[in-house]
């Protein structure tokens, strides 16, 4: 796929400022910000369809874990007294 993109002059000499510095070319810059930019949308959609799906679960079975309950089971981990998944209620 051939795509051209129309920078002005003041994000060229940014681009290749930053590209000298780190011993890349302009080339790879701009597609390293584009690789990265579409990474992190595409996250945010993965996220965003997650927490509706979990809003719909939420919504149909009333089943939850409180704040509270998920923040005491997150702060268990990676020590000794590691616990597993609490159980969701209603």
């Amino acid at each position: 796929m051939v795509t051209s993109l129309k920078v002005d002059d003041t994000l060229k000499k940014r681009v290749r400022h930053l590209a000298s510095q780190r011993r890349r070319s302009p080339h790879w810059i701009m597609l390293e910000a584009i690789r990265q930019y579409v990474e992190r949308e595409e996250a945010r959609d993965s996220f965003r369809q997650e927490a509706l799906h979990s809003w719909a679960a939420y919504q149909e079975t009333g089943r939850h874990l409180t704040g509270e309950e998920a923040r005491a089971w997150l702060n268990t981990w990676g020590s000794e007294d590691e616990t597993v998944v609490p159980e969701c209620h209603k």
